[in-house]
């Protein structure tokens, strides 16, 4: 295990990731509204931890193997979350606790969007801008961000880049070199998010609001800078942009890249993928039933508005965004546990979102099928395909291995919430919304995370990080198999 190296890679990348602690400073020149001292001393703080660790080991710049990318990766997440901190614990509005401070940071690096922090509406800008860029940053990956850099460093990031990026299907490049790989999401990443703040600007935002909402819609994350969310500007067109950009942003990545880098816009790249018609149907299905169910309870005056917040709804939960325009957890029961399981399929491989996402689904439903098959036909040979193409079978048992690695986190942490002492409804849902990235719950969290336990923010961290994560990144440490040489 090549120790130093890693160390020396955190270091840089502490000091990389050290530098988003400046626009937020000035953000509180720019609206003096204080808070600005909080980030400079954030910033000097974590220059000099970045230093003393890339210092004694700036010259051990060794070939990272697949093991040394894991590792990395998870320090990359534990680390830079714990820096992300720093802020919280030194500003005075919000007067946050250690582990408060903690909790946010790491419910925005992973795009959960779950917040301790009621009053919103009040805050510094430089706090509400920080809690939006933060998210922005995670929802594509600070380490595909460092992976597009890494190579000038004199690191190789191909073993990077196969731990970090979600879906069952790693190996497949869009560039022949993965530095490139990185720096065409990123591009992707910016022209869709500076999209998104016009279009939020156009609809009735004013700039600073378009700019942070588009930072959090664009990465999933839910985030906003009112404690009423996306209903604070009770806008149907507001409301509209938002799903149609999270709608975006759910889709697989490569997919855009696909459509827009071949002689021009080519938009039957999307229909002739499996998961977007997957996705599509499962967001139609989540929509009509939500809106025949708040239909029949009666709770709105109009089919309008009644349709107007069954859509929102059923897109920002099911994409795990969990922005709102109305507390949902009011709804008939049916509606909030429909959507919360929703949340456990998400978006796209390859997208912002979070759960266990729809290219994993949609393949465990055709392997569900083919078993069926060989129950009729036990000598039959019957291969999965997807757009086209059969594929092999080490996929489908990464997938089952996924799939059953995913419901044993979920299990425990749920247990181990229950044991803390919090209720059935808000064990469940939180560990719900925290493996998935969602963000709202049920119970005790359906408005905020402030009233729990400080053991149960910890436990929900380590959620947070196995979803973000997608499990295996981080199970993996737990093997003994792993650290030996």
């Amino acid at each position: 295990m090549q120790y130093r190296t890693i160390i020396r890679i955190t270091g840089l990348l502490i000091g990389l990731f050290s530098l988003s602690l400046l626009p937020s400073a000035c953000v509180a020149v720019i609206y003096k509204d204080g808070g600005g001292m909080a980030f400079i001393k954030a910033f000097m703080l974590s220059i000099i931890f970045g230093f003393i660790l890339w210092y004694p080991n700036r010259h051990y710049k060794k070939e990272l193997k697949t093991r040394e990318g894991f590792l990395l990766v998870v320090l990359f997440w534990v680390v830079l979350g714990s820096i992300g901190a720093v802020p919280f614990i030194f500003t005075s509005q919000p007067n946050l606790s250690l582990t408060d401070s903690f909790f946010e940071s790491f419910s925005a690096l992973t795009t959960t969007g779950a917040t301790v922090i009621v009053g919103l509406d009040v805050l510094p800008k430089a706090i509400l801008f920080y809690r939006h860029l933060l998210q922005w940053l995670g929802g594509m990956g600070i380490i595909v961000l460092a992976v597009a850099i890494l190579p000038i460093l004199g690191v190789g990031g191909m073993q990077l880049y196969r731990a970090e990026m979600p879906g069952p299907v790693k190996d497949n490049k869009m560039t022949p070199r993965i530095a490139e790989t990185a720096k065409a999401l990123w591009y992707i990443y910016v022209s869709l998010t500076i999209a998104c703040a016009l279009c939020y600007r156009f609809a009735g935002m004013d700039m600073f609001d378009a700019i942070c909402h588009s930072f959090s819609t664009i990465a999933i994350g839910g985030f906003s800078t009112h404690d009423a969310s996306i209903g604070y500007y009770n806008s149907t067109a507001v409301n509209m942009t938002c799903v149609v950009f999270l709608l975006i942003a759910a889709l697989n990545f490569s997919l855009h890249f696909a459509a827009f880098s071949r002689r021009g816009m080519n938009l039957r790249v999307y229909f002739k993928d499996a998961e977007f018609k997957a996705l599509i149907l499962i967001q139609l299905f989540l929509v009509a039933i939500t809106f025949i169910t708040l239909m029949k309870s009666g709770l709105y005056d109009s089919k309008e508005e009644t349709l107007d917040y069954a859509v929102f709804q059923a897109v920002s939960i099911s994409t795990t965004a969990g922005f709102s325009i109305e507390s949902f957890h009011v709804w008939p029961l049916f509606l909030p546990i429909l959507l919360i399981f929703s949340s456990f399929i998400g978006g796209s491989g390859g997208s912002t979102a979070g759960g266990i996402k729809v290219i994993r689904v949609v393949l465990l439903l055709l392997q569900g099928s083919r078993e069926l098959k060989r129950l009729v036909h036990p000598r039959g040979l019957f291969s999965i395909k997807l757009s086209g193409k059969a594929l092999p079978d080490r996929v489908i048992d990464a997938i089952w291995g996924f799939f059953s690695a995913y419901a044993l986190v979920f299990v425990v942490c749920m247990l181990i919430l229950m044991g803390l002492g919090l209720d059935n409804v808000t064990a469940f849902s939180a560990t719900a919304a925290c493996l998935n990235n969602l963000g709202p719950g049920l119970g005790e969290v359906a408005s905020n995370y402030a009233s729990i336990n400080d053991g149960s923010k910890w436990v929900l961290i380590v959620a947070m990080l196995f979803g973000r994560l997608e499990v295996f990144t981080l199970l993996v440490l737990f093997t003994p198999t792993f650290w030996r040489n």
